[in-house]
């Protein structure tokens, strides 16, 4: 006997040791289940990195020259690195930096450092401070977007409630990985010095600017001390509003104090003039949430919304915040979709069983080999540390195929031994023994097709991998379900027919399946008496696929409607964030006059640059789009 029969025998002979293991292997793929972060599409990881440097009033031309080139020189010695690409701006300039898939992003942002410090040297004596760097993850894209309006508030008063209150809150929440909030800056007083008045007072803009620095400074004031006790002095010395400015003494002259207002315009402002959001018709400040790389969307998302009402209550009454992109709508109804195609799969499987084995118990065995077979993948695929995307389902969907295929073979044979008058025992012994190697050999054909895929190129490679891995997984446990579990449930369960008796729909099954073979064998002969049909078929078929295979769309992954839009409007150099907001107005309200068009939210200059715009389209639901 064969180490396989053996085994299969094991399993048979000690039916509670093999319900055992199964139970196991089902609470495995439901805790696997539960660990599972969901992610509309695998997660691949680019190494890349984010460097950044600024120069205060430096042109983007005296940037690029001075500033971006050198950097782009020091930084293109490092190894592994694929692309280089920098935006050079009013006073500023960003490079990207991405690096080869199998590159540590770690080690790579050590190389970065040290190339900076090299570089330091050519850079201007001007910059207030080096370069920075901070690793960014491009295939990282947000989950949830938020956008805070008032009427009665300015949008620096929003961001600085957003910025120090929501945010803070937000990254707080398990999943979150990171919020940025756009839209405006924090609040500021503005100084706008006037020349002739400062030349007729003869003061210069160092004086302005000591005075200003040493009104701010937190110097200790003293104490205070008796006999028996001590205090300590506070006041409250921070100017705050531009009033308190207004009123600031910067000098004396001919005995006279010459106030910040006679010499300047003061009001209230923000830090950043050149920047500014919007949802819809109205101004807003925005919140873009992303989630950490191993976290579960769906549960991130529900955990942001059930703190909606304690963020709501953190904000001031005027202050509307709404929830204006949500990912975790597709990714449900993609998980909605995937179970249904499972469950009909099972319900197809239990009714073809039904109709040919005509008894409930039969139908019984792969109902329950099934579950167990996918979620026996599901505890793999965990402990892999995979995702449930849509590449892994669609492979678990696959799976669930030759899940079927599997334990119908090893059924059907049990059940042709059964009819022909073997015991119970030597019916499941030598019917799961006869078919145990060939489903071993077809399963590893099958098994090394799939993972051929991991010998392509690194992004396909990466991104498939899943997928391939999954499938592989479903499989081998299939094998194990169909030469453990189903031969042991058939010894158990399966009752003991000969050909002509049974229920109604057993023989009704037999005869509609003695028919369909009766046609397959005419049809058969008769082409076996014209070969040369057949054969003009099989070429015009293969003429057929080449030409499908022509016409048909190509791409990576399966397209799918997210009912989301995000764009990137970049203008001319020359362009001021004056000339960019007018003309982002307008696109916004060109987009608004869609029907199709739910929300626009977005934001111009803030880091992006003064004549760079970011803008978030959702789409109503498919069925209200009419298109």
């Amino acid at each position: 006997m064969s180490p396989l029969a053996r085994a299969i025998g094991w399993f048979v002979q000690h039916p509670v040791a093999t319900l055992l293991l199964s139970v196991a292997v089902v609470l495995a793929g439901l805790l696997g289940l539960r660990l599972l972060p969901v992610a509309p599409l695998p997660q691949v990881d680019y190494p890349a990195i984010n460097v950044s440097a600024s120069l205060p009033g430096a042109s983007p031309e005296s940037m690029a020259a001075n500033v971006a080139t050198p950097l782009e020189r020091a930084l293109g010695t490092i190894p592994g690195l694929s692309r280089i690409d920098s935006a050079s701006t009013q006073g500023s300039t960003q490079i990207e930096l991405q690096f080869e898939l199998g590159r540590d992003v770690d080690s790579a942002a050590r190389d970065v450092q040290a190339a900076i410090n090299a570089a330091r040297a050519q850079l201007p004596s001007g910059m207030p401070g080096m370069p920075r760097y901070n690793k960014v993850n491009p295939s990282q894209a947000p989950i949830l977007a938020l956008a805070l309006s008032s009427d009665s508030l300015s949008p620096g008063q929003i961001f600085d409630v957003a910025s120090t209150v929501i945010a803070q809150k937000l990254a707080q929440i398990p999943g979150v990985g990171e919020v940025q909030v756009g839209g405006s800056s924090l609040p500021a007083v503005r100084v706008s010095l006037d020349p002739n008045a400062l030349n007729q007072q003869r003061i210069a803009l160092d004086e302005v600017a000591a005075a200003i620095r040493t009104a701010n400074a937190l110097k200790p004031l003293g104490s205070v001390a008796s006999q028996s006790r001590q205090w300590q002095l506070e006041a409250s010395l921070q100017l705050r509003s531009a009033a308190e400015y207004r009123d600031l003494i910067i000098a004396m002259r001919e005995g006279r104090p010459v106030h910040l207002r006679d010499v300047a315009q003061v009001s209230e402002g923000v830090e950043d003039r050149y920047a500014s959001g919007f949802h819809n018709q109205r101004p807003a400040v925005l919140l873009i949430v992303s989630r950490q790389p191993d976290a579960n969307i769906i549960e991130t998302v529900d955990a942001i919304n059930a703190q909606m009402d304690t963020l709501q209550a953190l904000l001031p009454a005027s202050i509307d915040m709404q929830v204006v992109m949500d990912r975790s709508p597709v990714i449900r109804a993609t998980l909605h979709e995937a179970e249904l195609t499972l469950l009909l799969a099972i319900a197809l499987v239990v009714l073809v069983v039904l109709a040919f084995l005509g008894h409930w118990r039969a139908a019984l065995v792969p109902t329950l080999a099934i579950p167990v077979s996918l979620l026996g993948a599901l505890a793999v695929i965990a402990l892999l540390g995979f995702s449930l995307n849509t590449l892994s389902l669609m492979a678990l969907i696959v799976a669930a195929v030759l899940v079927v295929d599997d334990a119908i073979v090893v059924l059907e044979n049990i059940a042709r031994h059964r009819e022909e008058g073997a015991s119970p025992m030597d019916a499941a012994l030598r019917g799961a023994g006869e078919v145990g190697a060939t489903l071993l050999s077809m399963n590893i054909a099958l098994a090394v097709v799939f993972v051929s895929i991991l010998f392509l190129d690194d992004f396909v490679e990466k991104l498939f991998r899943e997928f391939s891995l999954t499938l592989v997984a479903a499989m081998g446990v299939s094998l194990l379900v169909s030469l453990s579990l189903t031969p042991m449930l058939c010894a158990r369960l399966l009752g003991r027919e000969r050909p002509g008796t049974g229920n109604v729909l057993q023989r009704g099954g037999t005869a509609l399946f003695e028919r369909l073979r009766g046609g397959y064998v005419a049809s058969l002969q008769t082409m076996l008496r014209w070969l040369a049909v057949p054969l003009l078929l099989f070429g015009a078929v293969i003429g057929l696929n080449v030409w499908l295979f022509q016409q048909v769309p190509k791409g990576i992954v399966p397209k799918q409607d997210t009912a989301q839009l995000r764009g990137f409007a970049r203008g001319d150099d020359g362009l001021s964030f004056q000339v960019m907001q007018p003309k982002i107005d307008a696109y916004r309200k060109l987009l608004l006059a869609d029907p199709a068009i739910s929300d626009i939210i977005g934001y111009i200059g803030g880091r992006s640059g003064v004549n760079n715009a970011f803008i978030m389209i959702k789409m109503k639901p498919l069925a209200e789009r009419k298109v």
